[in-house]
């Protein structure tokens, strides 16, 4: 997020890379509350920069990093803040003309010390500078004029256009009647073999019950483990689905086994890891009415994940569905979980 906020032109240059434990990152700061007096005396306000167009580079420069599905919450949780409406199909029209060209861990190779040290956001701006908007920053200066002012000292961490890991971000927004208002998937950590998969599901209704199965060996090649009731209002709070994705990948199995959740991931997910599917299963999804053995099909190319079965029969499964009890009654997550927004809208409070 950090590379993020500085695409988005909210820190200054090199902020976002610079490691903490060196004299660069203590100018930056000391730079930074500078900026902030000099920014409040001008009224300049955040509302300022961030603009429709300064969102849409952000997006840009997570897509050539490699992507997190986090940012896919947290970009238009912000956008709101600030007025601005980020569907979700803006993620997937961005990632579609905008090349993978610097591949960071925790799913990469790269660590951010070396992205720093090629020459940090500004370098990625340089390589994506006829695809940005030439919005204005925090520093004053314009995006473009960052841009043009970069090195690049190593292109083997930052890579040109024309060589990028892929064609394509690193984040692929999937629809099908599994997921009518979408899904996320990290792509740029999906193997070749696996951007088109089908399976079996199966099904569990918290990450608990699914860990105890991963870990008793009752998931094999070809299936497809689907845990619901983890999204924002189920969960409550849409916690991190680490623990399976890990174990499944520890397991020798991210190639022939995929994971699909309401829930959401960390950075280091690797393997065919669909989240964020919404309507989430506490809302009467259709991912509420999965059973086991259920065939699925997920094909990322095509942005597709699909439970195949007749429209009649999902509707038949859902209207004898039973939402079920919050699993908790009284404080500030009851009321969360009654006020939360779907995921597809960056699991904002109404």
């Amino acid at each position: 997020m950090a590379c993020v906020t500085e695409a988005l032109g909210m820190s200054l240059s090199y902020c976002a890379t610079a490691l903490s434990v060196e004299a660069e990152k203590r100018r930056i700061s000391f730079e930074s509350g500078r900026r902030i007096v000099e920014l409040v005396k001008k009224n300049i306000v955040p509302r300022k920069i961030m603009k429709r167009q300064a969102f849409e580079n952000a997006i840009r420069v997570d897509m050539a990093l490699g992507g997190s599905t986090n940012t896919v919450l947290h970009i238009p949780a912000i956008a709101h803040d600030a007025g601005v409406r980020l569907p979700l199909d803006v993620f997937d029209e961005l990632s579609k003309t905008t090349p993978h060209i610097a591949d960071m861990l925790p799913a990469g190779e790269h660590y951010l010390e070396d992205l720093h040290h090629a020459g940090g956001i500004p370098a990625v701006l340089k390589r994506l500078r006829d695809r940005i908007n030439n919005t204005m920053t925090v520093s004053g200066m314009r995006i473009h004029r960052i841009a043009d002012m970069a090195s690049i000292s190593d292109e083997t961490v930052i890579k040109a256009v024309e060589k990028a890991y892929h064609k394509e971000g690193g984040i692929a927004i999937l629809r099908g009647n599994l997921a009518p208002d979408g899904a996320v998937v990290k792509q740029s950590a999906v193997s070749r073999k696996m951007m088109k998969f089908e399976g079996k599901a199966k099904v569990f209704d918290s990450e608990d019950e699914g860990m105890r199965a991963i870990l008793d060996g009752r998931i094999s090649a070809g299936d497809i483990v689907v845990i619901r009731y983890e999204g924002p209002k189920g969960g409550p709070g849409m916690r991190e689905m680490l623990a399976p994705t890990a174990t499944i990948a520890g397991m020798g199995l991210s190639d022939s086994v995929a994971l699909i959740t309401d829930g959401r991931f960390s950075g280091g997910t690797r393997g065919p890891c669909i989240g964020h599917v919404s309507p989430e299963a506490m809302e009467g999804g259709p991912m509420a009415v999965l059973e086991d053995g259920d065939r699925i099909r997920i094909d990322i190319p095509k942005r597709l994940i699909e439970v195949l079965l007749s429209d009649e029969e999902i509707e038949r499964r859902l209207k004898t569905w039973k939402k079920p009890l919050p699993k908790i009654k009284k404080g500030y997550l009851s009321r969360y979980a009654r006020n939360v927004s779907s995921a597809a809208f960056g699991a904002i409070m109404k």
